[in-house]
């Protein structure tokens, strides 16, 4: 038994003198919102580097030129990170705000790091690295106050033709991300800017003299209707707000929207929460539906909005209107917009603070009864 003793002592000792790998390691922190306090987390990479770099680095007390690719490897995987503005994500049923620092690799000074390290006998050594931040970042927020969800307005645009989408998203994105700062009338139209083909939009359906018309943005009152929701249900007064002369189905349910056409209708709402505003516009191409989430800060305000009862139902005209449509064989018509009922409609909302009613006001539309719009060919006897 004895005859084994030996090359057993003789193979510990060996990976006892072993060298342990030297690390290179990438330590920081960043923050994110969540439950509406600011926390920090961690973050660290590392990477081992070639141990015969280390040994002759070590040999030679110059950093060598063996480490130089596997330098560039990381500086490369380091610069690749870019800042990114910060953005609320519902993660789990948890809205949580986070940011993302850019990084810009100091090779000298990562370089000098390590010889440090080398030179002291460590087997680590940390990355030497500038942070960039992002404009909008979690500590911009938290500044302004903007710690919580606040609550949603969500509209449905399913049925709608390709260039009615199109200029929903683009005005949409328009009021993606967008501060409305404390005591700040938030006014649509100026939010959104010029509606012309210069800034995105395409020729789509409006309402024009009591019938239907093509102008650039048609649909933009998608967007002010499920901006004006989401405002509304976070419990801002309404400086201006106007209902559609005749209900639209994409805005039901009845009364709940809001239509615009600059200059003359517009759509304003005052922040009186005393802290900014943030909003974040989404979209489901597939589902055809909008969405703008707004967050800020917890007032202690709840907001409860009725159904809407609906009262003066008027039959619609029987006579139809008819717009030229070059889609359309002659002597054919397509229906471009269904026959309306006239009505009125009025919802209530109630305004708690802390359980107690502070304020109810009422939103009421009236509306007249519309008849059908078809479309027709240029050609056809039917246009007047």
């Amino acid at each position: 038994m004895k005859r084994f003793l030996l090359p057993l002592l003789t193979l510990s000792l060996t990976v006892s003198a072993q060298a342990a790998p030297f690390t290179l390691t990438l330590s920081t922190s960043e923050q994110k919102i969540e439950k509406g306090n600011v926390r920090n987390y961690p973050i660290r990479k590392a990477w081992v580097l070639p141990a015969d770099g280390i040994a002759a680095s070590k040999k030679h007390h110059k950093f060598s030129s063996q480490l130089s690719a596997k330098l560039s490897g990381i500086e490369k995987q380091v610069n690749a990170r870019r800042p990114l503005p910060a953005t609320f994500k519902n993660v789990g049923g948890t809205w949580i705000a986070a940011d993302q620092n850019g990084w810009i690799f100091d090779r000298d000074g990562t370089k000098a790091n390590i010889l440090k390290a080398i030179k002291a006998g460590k087997s680590n050594a940390q990355v030497a690295f500038k942070v960039v931040k992002p404009q909008r970042s979690v500590q911009l927020l938290a500044q302004r106050g903007v710690l919580t969800y606040v609550t949603t307005g969500q509209s449905s645009y399913a049925g709608s033709p390709a260039f009615r989408e199109k200029n929903i998203l683009v005005g949409a994105s328009k009021l993606d991300n967008f501060f409305i700062a404390p005591g700040h009338v938030f006014d649509f139209n100026n939010e959104i800017g010029q509606i012309d083909a210069s800034t995105g939009y395409v020729k789509g359906f409006v309402i024009s003299g009591g019938t239907l018309a093509k102008e650039d943005g048609g649909g933009i009152c998608q967007v002010s209707t499920t901006i004006f929701r989401a405002l509304y249900k976070a419990g801002l007064p309404i400086v201006e707000r106007h209902d559609h002369s005749h209900r639209v189905k994409y805005y039901d349910p009845v009364g709940f929207e809001a239509t615009v056409y600059a200059p003359d209708l517009n759509l304003k709402m005052k922040n009186d929460t005393g802290k900014y505003l943030f909003v974040q516009a989404g979209w489901d191409r597939n589902a055809q539906t909008l969405r703008f989430d707004i967050f800020g800060a917890n007032t202690g305000r709840s907001v409860s909005l009725s159904k809407p009862v609906i009262t003066n139902f008027k039959a619609p005209p029987k006579k139809p209107t008819y717009i030229q449509d070059t889609r359309v064989a002659l002597n054919t018509r397509r229906l471009l917009d269904q026959p309306m009922q006239g009505m009125t409609s009025v919802m209530t909302r109630t305004i708690k603070v802390k359980g107690k009613a502070v304020s109810s006001d009422k939103l009421k539309s009236t509306y007249r009864p519309w008849a059908a719009v078809y479309g027709v060919n240029p050609k056809d006897k039917r246009l007047k």
